[in-house]
């Protein structure tokens, strides 16, 4: 009983019927110009006291308004009064104006479809409860059977007095399920003639793709260099911290080489942050890349007390700008790997180099050492995936006897 009580007069029934009364009310113009129209087709006849020519002149009203709906504001009107009143989704409608033939058609049907329904919801609105309020209080009014607005002879039995108050409800009811129907049916059909079109949800996808590849790649970068500094930071402070009394020297490097990680990191940490507010990197520190930073890379992760051997023999100012930048990150992460789980001291080899017109990235270090997958981690070999994938590449990494290899080859020609 509640979920139909609900259905007929609850706030969505009423903002729904309210919509409604709405499409009547902007129904009535066209209405009238409409009668003038009947009323010169008609002679001397009295539209206003004809229901057939009533109906006529809504007949002619409903195509005029379906020609108003032509104009680019139509569209976004009719949006803005379904999401407010119809409880539809904002994403199941369209913004904008109407573009095409094809969206101006289904605007133009779509307000032909409310003002039409909302002409008879309203009309319907303004004649029943009066007359629903007679019914009910003829049995207790007297006068009101007598008089000049009373229903006739009809209602001077006893029986139908007493069933007058019945039919009022159910007329009251029948409005009521009425409206609640065709504020449904609007509410179905709204996305369907009011929705984006294919065209428009294609855009909309390949928009919310983009921006998705967009957050991905700064979730890497933030991955690839905040990931790297701590570890780094982490040994590098270990090793300092063991060294503090017995070689002072190293201690300092140690020292620097954080003061400098820390500070790369934070002009990186910035620029991402920047894209991320802004949308716009403009103005930001560059990427870094193979040609300017590899020797600080492998400084700074040689001062955590890693022995790390590079054989670099690749020409990292020859390599296009996209490759020299993923490259710059993957050497990194496998760095970083590295660092994270061997020993004091471990030795690591990264090689770079050119082969087949792809440029090999090989990071090594004892699998003995190596320890298995952190609960929550992973997350640094499929960024190296993802960056290899995006450039046509392909990245491979595990054990391999009794050494742990990451093995990344990129294309050396330009990609889409």
């Amino acid at each position: 009983m509640r979920p139909a009580a609900g259905a007929l007069f609850g706030r969505r029934a009423r903002l729904r019927w309210l919509h409604l009364v709405l499409g009547g009310a902007l129904a009535m113009p066209y209405v009238l110009v409409g009668s003038v129209v009947v009323e010169a087709v008609a002679g001397d006849a009295d539209v206003f006291h004809s229901l057939r020519l009533q109906l006529a002149a809504f007949a002619v009203g409903l195509p005029l308004a379906a020609l108003s709906a032509l104009f680019p504001p139509a569209r976004p009107l009719e949006s803005g009064a379904v999401r407010a009143l119809c409880a539809v989704d904002a994403g199941l409608l369209a913004p904008g104006p109407a573009r095409t033939t094809g969206e101006r058609a289904r605007t133009a049907a779509w307000v032909t479809l409310h003002l039409g329904a909302g002409g008879i919801v309203a009309g319907m609105s303004l004649a029943v409860p009066p007359f629903a309020a007679l019914l009910v209080l003829l049995p207790f009014a007297p006068a009101l059977r007598d008089g000049p607005v009373g229903p006739g002879g009809l209602f001077q039995h006893t029986w139908t007095l007493a069933l007058a108050p019945v039919a009022g409800a159910v007329l009251l009811l029948a409005l009521a399920g009425c409206a609640a129907a065709c504020g449904a049916l609007l509410a179905r059909w709204a996305p369907v003639l009011l929705g984006p079109s294919a065209q428009d949800r294609i855009a909309a996808a390949e928009a919310r793709a983009a921006d998705l590849a967009v957050r991905n790649r700064l979730a890497r970068e933030l991955h690839d260099s905040v990931g790297h500094a701590l570890s780094a930071v982490t040994l590098q402070a270990a090793a300092a911290r063991r060294l503090l009394d017995t070689d002072p020297e190293f201690v300092r490097e140690a020292l620097a080489a954080i003061e400098d990680t820390t500070r790369r990191t934070v002009g990186e940490l910035d620029a991402v942050l920047g894209v991320l507010r802004d949308g716009d990197a403009s103005g930001t520190a560059p990427a870094p890349t193979l040609a300017t930073d590899l020797d600080g890379l492998l400084r700074r992760t040689r001062a955590s007390g890693l022995r790390v051997t590079a054989a670099v023999s690749a020409d990292p100012r020859s390599l296009p700008p996209q490759v020299s930048r993923e490259a710059y990150r993957i050497a990194q992460e496998g760095l970083s790997n590295a660092l994270r789980h061997a020993g004091h001291e471990a030795a690591v080899t990264l090689r770079v180099e050119v082969l087949d017109g792809h440029l090999l990235i090989t990071v090594e270090n004892p699998c003995d050492t190596v320890t298995g997958p952190r609960p929550g981690g992973g997350h640094g070999l499929r960024g190296v995936a993802d960056r290899a994938g995006l450039l046509g590449g392909s990245a491979e990494a595990g054990p391999d006897g009794p050494v742990w290899r990451l093995r990344v080859r990129l294309p050396l020609k330009e990609t889409a």
